[in-house]
C-alpha cells in the first residue's frame, strides 16, 4: 500500500478500516494520525455501511511503537504547546475507542507499545501473533504509562499491571493472552487470509476467529505470577525495591536491576497513577488525570534526558533528575498530579457524544 497518508481510512466490505501507514517510524502516532482516526470513527458511528472497525498497519514491522516521542520532547523543551495538543487529541481518540458502540478489531501484529497500547487495549477483539511484542516502557524515558494505562493496568490480575508499568517488561503473545491483553491468537501467516474473510463477511467475526484460533504456547509469565503479586504489591516503590533485594532470587534481582535503571520520578508517578487508577470511576476521568500528568512530565528535564539517552544518543546512560527515589518528594508528586487551570483541563469534547462505555471483551 503506497498511499502517502499516515493513516489510510476507508469503508471496505462492511468495515471501517484504519490502516496505520508510517512504516519507517514503526507507525508512531502523531497529532495528524490521531485526528484522522478520530474523524473517521465519528463519521462511521452512525454510518449504516459500517458494521465494525478494523485497525491494522502496512509493512512487515510493527503495529505501533508509541507516540512521536521526539516531537513531544522538542515541544516540551520549548513551550509544550504542541505536546499538549498531541496528548489532547491522542487521549480523545483513546476515549472514543473505549466508548465505541460498534465492534473494534485490532491486529496486534508486531510491536505494540505506548500509544499502540492506547489504540488496541480498548478494542473488542485484540488479535496477537507470534510477532507481537507488548510493553509499556515509559519509565525508561522519564515518562509514565499513559493512554489509559492507569485504567487498564491496575485492572489486570494481581500486581501484573504494576510490574509492567514499573519495569517496562516485554510480553509475547502467550503472556498477552494469559493477562487478557489479547483476546485471540492467529499465526502471522494466516492474518491476511483472515482479513480477507472478515471483509467478505463481517457478520462471521466470531466464527472466523474461532476457526483461525491457534495455540500460542505456554505463557512464561505463569511461572512468575506468585512472585509478582508478592513483590510488587508493596506500599511504595521503595518497598518494592527492598522486597526484591530481600528476596535475593535470580528473577527478583533481575527485576531490581531493571528498576534501578529507570527514572525514579517516573516510577513514583506510575505507582501513584496505578494505585489511584484502581478506584477511578470512568475511563474519561482517568484520561483527565493522565493529561494533567502528561502536561507537566513532558516538560521535565527528566523526560528530555530519557529521550536523549534512549532515543537520540542511544548511550542508555541517563542522568536522572532527581537521581534517587528519596528525592522525589510527596510535594513534587502532588504538583504533577494537581488539577490544571479550569480552561486547560482535558475533556473528551464531542468525541463520545452518543457513545456508551462498552468495556473490553
Amino acid at each position: 500500500m503506497t498511499d502517502a497518508a499516515p493513516v489510510i481510512a476507508r469503508v471496505e466490505g462492511g468495515w471501517g478500516r484504519l490502516t496505520l501507514n508510517r512504516p519507517s517510524a514503526l507507525h508512531a502516532l502523531n497529532t495528524q494520525m490521531c485526528q484522522i482516526m478520530a474523524q473517521a470513527l465519528l463519521a462511521w458511528r452512525n454510518d449504516p455501511r459500517v458494521a465494525a472497525v478494523m485497525l491494522d498497519h502496512t509493512g512487515p514491522r510493527g503495529f505501533c511503537a508509541g507516540g512521536d516521542i521526539r516531537m513531544i520532547m522538542e515541544s516540551g523543551a520549548q513551550d509544550g504547546v504542541a505536546a499538549r495538543a498531541f496528548f489532547a487529541e491522542e487521549y480523545r481518540l483513546n476515549a472514543l475507542l473505549f466508548g465505541y458502540d460498534k465492534p473494534v478489531v485490532a491486529f496486534m501484529d508486531g510491536v505494540v507499545m505506548g500509544g499502540g497500547v492506547g489504540i488496541s487495549a480498548p478494542a473488542s477483539y485484540r488479535i496477537a501473533t507470534e510477532r507481537t511484542v507488548f510493553a509499556m516502557p515509559e519509565t525508561g524515558i522519564g515518562l509514565f504509562p499513559d493512554v489509559g494505562g492507569g485504567w487498564f493496568l491496575p485492572r489486570l490480575v494481581g500486581e501484573t499491571g504494576m510490574w509492567l508499568a514499573l519495569t517496562g517488561a516485554r510480553l509475547k503473545a502467550a503472556d498477552c493472552l494469559l493477562l487478557g491483553l489479547a483476546t485471540d491468537y492467529v499465526p502471522q501467516g494466516q492474518v491476511e487470509a483472515l482479513k480477507a474473510q472478515l471483509l467478505a463477511d463481517p457478520g462471521a467475526l466470531d466464527t472466523l476467529l474461532t476457526e483461525r484460533e491457534a495455540d500460542a504456547g505456554e505463557p512464561p509469565l505463569a511461572r512468575q505470577r506468585a512472585d509478582i503479586d508478592r513483590l510488587f504489591g508493596a506500599e511504595s516503590v521503595e518497598a518494592i525495591l527492598n522486597a526484591l533485594e530481600a528476596d535475593g532470587g535470580e528473577w527478583a534481582l533481575a527485576q531490581l536491576a531493571t528498576l534501578k535503571s529507570k527514572s525514579p520520578q517516573a516510577m513514583k508517578v506510575a505507582y501513584r497513577q496505578l494505585r489511584q487508577g484502581r478506584d477511578v470511576q470512568s475511563f474519561e476521568a482517568e484520561m483527565a488525570v493522565e493529561y494533567r500528568i502528561a502536561a507537566r512530565v513532558s516538560m521535565s528535564a527528566d523526560f528530555r534526558e530519557g529521550v536523549r539517552a534512549v532515543i537520540v544518543d542511544k548511550d542508555n546512560a541517563p542522568r536522572w533528575d532527581p537521581p534517587t527515589l528519596a528525592q522525589v518528594t510527596q510535594q513534587k508528586l502532588d504538583a504533577i498530579f494537581e488539577p490544571l487551570p479550569e480552561d486547560e483541563e482535558w475533556t473528551p469534547a464531542h468525541l463520545n457524544e452518543g457513545g456508551a462505555q462498552r468495556g473490553r471483551r
